[in-house]
This record gives structure tokens, sequence and C-alpha cells, in this order.
């Protein structure tokens, strides 16, 4: 397989970026994206060039650093990470353009590598639990409710890839927030901070300078682990709750 790649190339945060144009050649249709993009920087190495930089980890859609925008689709065209694309999805002759995420609060590091710290400043905001210290409690102690615990499994797979953001037409954080909050929310570890949790985490991801949510429904069609648009009127209606609770106080 044949290929014309058209990636971003920005040496750094503050210096102007563009696109810049590759061929690369002899691709096998069973190679994952990052393979190809390995292949391409084997090439640009052995010509003295500066390879691609990307970010990337485990490579099997668990880790979320993959964060590419495949002509013009977060992850590319499968509901899937960038590491579990595979060429096949592509055809013999393609051009395909080949962009970090795009967002103000995820500024480009360089190339294709953008700074998400913006996220752990959220969790480090509220999600986390009260845990006494001492020996660890009987697994079974504290019974959850089946749904409940469906619910919060549901939500913890959000593996803070950021595709939400970068499908959003307004870079909104909300379905990556709503997830994190309605996953320790829901269960009773998670009850002594749940006013306090979802107030200080919402608080952070507009300090971040992240889009607000209209709704549109992008961040869920983008999300490779399908965490749901419900995930975020979930966290709306905790966020109500715990407004309320708190002027009444």
């Amino acid at each position: 397989m044949k290929l014309t790649l058209r990636v971003w190339r920005q040496r750094n945060t503050g210096a102007p970026g563009a696109m810049s144009t590759y061929e690369v050649d002899g691709i096998s249709a069973d190679m994952s994206f990052l393979e190809m993009l390995d292949t391409l920087n084997e090439e640009l190495i052995l010509k003295g060039e500066d390879p691609v930089a990307f970010d990337h980890d485990c490579r099997e859609g668990i880790c979320g650093a993959c964060s590419l925008v495949i002509n013009g689709d977060a992850h590319g065209p499968e509901r899937t990470t960038s590491c579990q694309l595979h060429m096949r999805s592509f055809s013999d002759g393609d051009t395909i353009d080949v962009e970090p995420w795009r967002a103000a609060a995820f500024p480009v590091v360089k190339d294709l590598v953008v700074d998400r710290s913006a996220f752990d400043r959220i969790i480090q905001s509220g999600g986390y639990i009260t845990a006494p210290t001492g020996a660890a409690p009987e697994a079974h102690a504290t019974p959850v409710p089946k749904p409940d615990a469906d619910f919060a499994f549901e939500h913890a797979e959000c593996i803070g890839c950021g595709a939400c953001v970068a499908a959003c037409p307004n870079g909104s954080a909300m379905l990556f927030t709503s997830a994190k909050i309605n996953h320790l929310n829901v269960l009773p570890q998670g009850a002594p901070e749940r006013e306090t949790r979802v107030l200080d985490m919402v608080a952070q991801m507009d300090e971040e300078g992240f889009g607000g949510c209209t709704l549109t429904g992008e961040c869920a069609t983008a999300c490779p682990k399908g965490i749901p648009l419900v995930s975020i009127t979930s966290m709306n209606k905790e966020w109500l709750r715990a407004t309320r609770k708190a002027g009444k106080r």
C-alpha cells in the first residue's frame, strides 16, 4: 500500500506550524496506524530528518495516549483508539491528514504531541475518595447494587484520551469530567466527597479554559470507550443538587 501523508509539524508551543507532505510505500493493511507512523519515522531518520513526534504508550487501546486527528476525525474513521486503528481502513493511494488535538486547553508540545495535563488537574481537584488507613477492608463489606456497579464501571472505562474534547466544536471537556464524577459519585465509597467533588471538578474544568457544552453529541460519537451522552445529564443533576445544598448552608 502506498500512501500520501500530510502531517502537522510544529517545533514547539510558541512556533508556527504547518502541514508537511510525505510519501510512504510498502505499508501492510495489517499494520496499526502507529506502526505506519513508525515506518515513516524510520525513513525520516535514515534521511537525517527530524522524526514526527507523537504520543503512544501501551498500544493496546487502554492508556489513551495516542491522540491523533486523522482525516478530521478524532482517532480516525473507526470508533477506536489510534493504536488500534489498522491500515485496512484505508485504500492504496489515499491521502491522509494527521493532526494533533485542536483545543485551547491542549497546547501543542511538538508536532502531534499535546499537553493534556489539564485533565490531570481536573482529576486532582476531586477525583478521589476518603479512605481510612489501616488494614484493607473486606471486599464485600460494602454492598453495591448491581445497577450502580454497572453504571460506575461504564464510566470508569474512560481512558482520558481527550477525543471528546477534540471532536467537540466547542472544545468542551464535559464528557470526560462527567465520566470521572459519575464513576465515584454513584458508589458508596465516593459518598463523603459527593457534593464537593462535582463542584470542584466542574470549577477546575472551567478554569482550564475548556469550552461550554451544547450537547451536540460529537463527544460521545468519538469516544472510543463508548461513554454515553447521558453521562453529562447525570453530572448536571449532581451539580444542581450540590449547588442547592451548598446554598442552604
